[in-house]
C-alpha cells in the first residue's frame, strides 16, 4: 500500500493509541461492556443488513459501537491512518471510520476506513473504495483531508456487529490513528529523485549498532502462483511475508489446525495464512497496512502502523529485540543489494552493522536463504522515507515488551 509521502526531515506526525482498559474508558461506549479482555458488546443499539460486495451473501446484524475522544495533534492534518486489534468470533466482525475534528466537533463526516473480520468466512474483509468529497478522501487505508482548511485532530469510531440473536461478540482490545502534517510529492512513484550517497543521520552513535535479531527467514517468491483468489504469492506477499516472519519472531503465529487447508507441500504454511487473512477483496491485495497490524493482533500481539522519521527512531526498536516492518520503493541502482524496481514493498528491518548500515530480511528474495541483506544506510533511508510511504513502519510487539520512550512530538 502507498500514500503521499512527506518531505523526510521536520515532520509532523502523532500517533495516538487507545490500548489499555482506561484508555477506552476515555471514550464513549454505547452498548458496549469493559471486561480484562476489551470492550464487548452487550446491549445493541440497532440493527442493520449488510450485502457483501465480495460474496454477494447479505445477513442481518446486531451492533453497538465505541467513538473516541477528539485527538488533537497541534498541527493540521492532512492524512489518518488507522491500526487496530480485535478477536471476531465466527460470524461477527467490525467497522472502522475516521473523521475530523477540531476539538469541539466534528469538521467532515465519517468515513469508512475498513471492514473487517479476523477470517473471511462471515464477510470479506474490505476497504470501501469511492469515499470522496469536497472535505477529504479515503485512499484504500488512509484518509486523506483536504488541504483547502486546517484540521487539527481525529476521532474514530468503531462498530462491533454480531448476527442478530447471537450471544457471540467482538472484542475490541486496541485501536489508534496515525497523522500526519503536510506533505510534497507522491508515494510510489519508483525514480523521482536521485537517492544520497552521504550518512543519513548520525549512524556512528546508533543504540542498536552492532544489534542483529536473528529473525526467521521466510521468501515471498517461493509462493508464485498460490492461492490466486489472495493474489497470488509471488510479487504480491510481501506485506503478510514480512508479518509471518516477525510473528514467528515472537514465538507466534497460527497453528497447523489454522492453515490444514494448505497444501502440505507448501514451503511455508503460516505465509499462505497470513495472505489470506490479509487480503483487502476491495483493494484485491494483501497489503493493506491495517489489515496486516490486525492480522498481527489476532496472536495476541499488541501491533499498529505508524510513520517513522528516520532509522535514528527504528535503532531503539531494534535494541528493545522489536524488528520492524518498513514499506519502501525504489528503481535498480537505488539500494545496491535490492537490485529490483518496486512502486511499493514491505520488508523487515532486522538489525544494524556495527557501522550503522541497516540489516534486513527482504522476502522478495528466491529463497529462504538469501533472504538476509545488508545495504547502505543513507541510500536505504532515502528508499523509506523519500520514495515510498514517508517512513510507514509495523510495530509488531508482544505485550510484555515495553515500547522505547517516544520523541516530543509521540508517533508511537
Amino acid at each position: 500500500m502507498s500514500g503521499p509521502a512527506p518531505a523526510p526531515t521536520g515532520r509532523n506526525l502523532a500517533y495516538h493509541g487507545f490500548r489499555t482498559l482506561p484508555d477506552l474508558a476515555t471514550g464513549t461506549a454505547d452498548g458496549l461492556r469493559v471486561d480484562a479482555t476489551g470492550l464487548l458488546l452487550a446491549r445493541p443499539t440497532g440493527s442493520r443488513e449488510y450485502t457483501d460486495p465480495h460474496t454477494g451473501r447479505t445477513g442481518r446484524y446486531e451492533y453497538a459501537s465505541w467513538t473516541s475522544p477528539p485527538v488533537l495533534t497541534g498541527f493540521p492534518v492532512r492524512e489518518v491512518i488507522p491500526s487496530w486489534t480485535a478477536d471476531t468470533p465466527p460470524g461477527c466482525w467490525l467497522e472502522v471510520e475516521l473523521r475530523g475534528h477540531d476539538g469541539t466537533t466534528g469538521v467532515t463526516g465519517w468515513y469508512v476506513l475498513g471492514r473487517w473480520a479476523g477470517d473471511d468466512g462471515t464477510i470479506h474483509p474490505t476497504s470501501v473504495p469511492g469515499q470522496q468529497d469536497d472535505d477529504g478522501r479515503v485512499q484504500t487505508d488512509v484518509l486523506v483531508l483536504a488541504g483547502t482548511r486546517d484540521v487539527p485532530g481525529w476521532q474514530v469510531r468503531v462498530t462491533l456487529l454480531r448476527p442478530t440473536g447471537s450471544t457471540g461478540t467482538p472484542v475490541l482490545r486496541s485501536v489508534g490513528a496515525l497523522a500526519s502534517g503536510e506533505h510534497g510529492g507522491t508515494a510510489g512513484t519508483g525514480g523521482t529523485s536521485v537517492a544520497p550517497t552521504g550518512p543519513a543521520d548520525d549512524a556512528q552513535t546508533g543504540p542498536a549498532n552492532g544489534t542483529v535479531l536473528d529473525v526467521p527467514r521466510f521468501s515471498q517468491r517461493l509462493h508464485a502462483g498460490h492461492h490466486p483468489q489472495w493474489g497470488g504469492g509471488g510479487d504480491s506477499w510481501c506485506s503478510p511475508t514480512s508479518v509471518s516472519m516477525v510473528l514467528a519472531w515472537h514465538g507466534a503465529g497460527p497453528v497447523p489446525e489454522e492453515y490444514a487447508w494448505v497444501d502440505p507441500a507448501d514451503p511455508r504454511p503460516v505465509v499462505d495464512h497470513a495472505a489470506r487473512h490479509c487480503f483487502d477483496h476491495a483493494y484485491a491485495g494483501a497489503g493493506n497496512w491495517p489489515f496486516n497490524t490486525a492480522y498481527a493482533g489476532r496472536y495476541g500481539m499488541d501491533a499498529f502502523v505508524t510513520r517513522l522519521r528516520s532509522l535514528a527512531e527504528a535503532e531503539p526498536f531494534v535494541a528493545a529485540g522489536l524488528p520492524l516492518v518498513l514499506s519502501v520503493a525504489y528503481a535498480v541502482g537505488d539500494v545496491p543489494g535490492l537490485d529490483y524496481d518496486t512502486r511499493g514493498h514491505l520488508l523487515v528491518l532486522v538489525g544494524f552493522t556495527g557501522d550503522g548500515d541497516p540489516v534486513l530480511n527482504d522476502p522478495y528474495a528466491p529463497d529462504d536463504a538469501s533472504v538476509r541483506r545488508t545495504v547502505d544506510r543513507a541510500r536505504f533511508e532515502h528508499a523509506w522515507q523519500v520514495r515510498a510511504s514517508g517512513g510507514v513502519t509495523y510495530v509488531i510487539r508482544p505485550p510484555g515488551v515495553p515500547l522505547p520512550p517516544a520523541p516530543a512530538q509521540a508517533n508511537w
